[in-house]
């Protein structure tokens, strides 16, 4: 989950949570002037019934009971000994309405939620040595105060936007922060941030990385100066030494050996040259077998390394040539010093697996592999596991390049063993559409 959504539930649960306890709060707000408002009337209707009972003698009582059983609106019956009721629901209303009416009718009033089988409300009342029951609803009333739900969903719907709207409102800076760090990251030196903010916090933040952008491009533009001078000053020398052994040595194989030292030092002057000063990049949709064939034309020697290509020529990737050819160029070298057992050619097969979004594009040889303890390393800059101590002449800083290039292409890069013997690259890039 990233920090929007983060934000967004933290915002959304606590908005919701409110409301709800809003809710319940006007509910028991409510619930006791309802409460006291129908204790009021029920009080006042069984003080009518009693009035009216109280005032005609025995024979007379049954008469009047009889009228009022012909009411709709009130039921008067007399209590039984055989009487069977329910006791009224023991929450905060029914015990506020039960309380007011025992305070205006006297101890012995009775609260029923059923009569003998008949629901509704039910008050037991004494008129003298004799008790009666009343009933004025069909219905017991409701312990709990209806709420319109329809108002509770607009009002959280409304809190989920504004809690919405508030996340955005917090993530923006940090998202245009991870943006701007990317594209530091890719070399893209400079990327701003706005330091006029509102905010205090972030606009200390947004002025330190662009001191710090501007630390990085400063340091960045020293150092491709200062490479610029070394390859310089470097290969002068070089030129030199070369046009020097060509004319004064006289032993044909002393020259020649002296012409690999030198071609060997300007190749590993290149390697220090393309891992630390990468080229700009220009993404494009290109043909992926061409590339791959392109890159293979520069290994020609079969004595040396045997290059299968098995691509389908309709696939397109979303690449930089350049980078790719680094990327290509390093894993030949690789698996051409490496990638053979003892003065056999080295066997390489390149194959593609796509779906519709990427392209798993798989380097393989059939040399001894990488001890597994050593894999993690293979991109260290100067490392060189043990057989590349002994028969190697590079930098240590190939499979680097290649990992390097990777990133800025915005791709992955895995490197294992095979199954079956040998060293395995596999690059999971762009697809382009056709």
């Amino acid at each position: 989950m990233n920090l929007f959504w983060r934000t967004f539930a933290l915002l959304a649960l606590l908005l919701a949570a409110g409301v709800l306890a809003w809710q319940q709060t006007f509910k028991a707000l409510e619930a006791e002037p309802k409460a006291l408002e129908a204790a009021q009337q029920l009080a006042g209707l069984v003080n009518l019934s009693r009035v009216a009972l109280s005032s005609t003698d025995a024979i007379n009582r049954v008469a009047v009971v009889k009228s009022l059983a012909r009411s709709e609106a009130v039921q008067v019956e007399v209590a039984e000994a055989t009487d069977r009721w329910l006791p009224y629901e023991n929450n905060p209303f029914a015990q506020r309405l039960r309380k007011e009416l025992v305070s205006k009718l006297g101890p012995q009033t009775v609260l029923a939620s059923g009569l003998n089988g008949v629901s509704g409300l039910w008050v037991r009342f004494d008129v003298g040595p004799d008790q009666f029951w009343l009933q004025t609803n069909a219905a017991p009333l409701q312990a709990n105060i209806s709420s319109n739900w329809w108002w509770i969903a607009i009002a959280l719907g409304a809190s989920l936007l504004g809690a919405a709207a508030i996340a955005r409102l917090i993530n923006q800076p940090l998202r245009e922060l991870s943006i701007a760090a990317s594209r530091i990251r890719e070399g893209e030196y400079d990327s701003r941030l706005d330091e006029s903010t509102l905010t205090s916090e972030i606009r200390e933040v947004n002025m330190g990385f662009n001191r710090m952008a501007r630390e990085l491009a400063k340091m960045e533009e020293d150092r491709s100066v200062m490479l610029a001078g070394i390859s310089h000053d470097l290969r002068t020398p070089l030129a030199r030494l070369r046009l020097e052994a060509e004319m004064s040595v006289n032993d044909e194989q002393a020259r020649i050996y002296i012409a690999q030292d030198i071609d060997q030092l300007d190749a590993i002057i290149n390697k220090f040259m393309d891992y630390a000063r990468p080229s700009e990049l220009q993404l494009q949709a290109l043909n992926l077998r061409e590339l791959v064939e392109r890159e293979a034309q520069g290994f020609r020697d079969p004595q040396q390394i045997q290059i299968s290509v098995r691509l389908s020529a309709a696939l397109r990737i979303w690449t930089d040539p350049t980078e790719l050819g680094r990327i290509l160029l390093n894993l030949f070298e690789n698996a051409r010093r490496y990638g053979h057992h003892g003065d056999e050619p080295a066997r390489v097969e390149v194959i593609a697996e796509a779906d519709s979004a990427w392209v798993l594009l798989t380097v393989r040889d059939h040399g001894p592999g990488v001890p597994p303890d050593k894999l993690p390393k293979l991109t260290t800059p100067f490392y060189r596991g043990d057989s590349a101590r002994t028969a190697a002449t590079g930098a240590g800083l190939g499979l680097a390049i290649v990992e390097k290039s990777v990133q800025r292409l915005g791709a992955q890069l895995r490197l294992a063993n095979a199954v079956d013997g040998g060293f395995v690259a596999q690059l999971r890039l762009k697809r382009a559409s056709v």
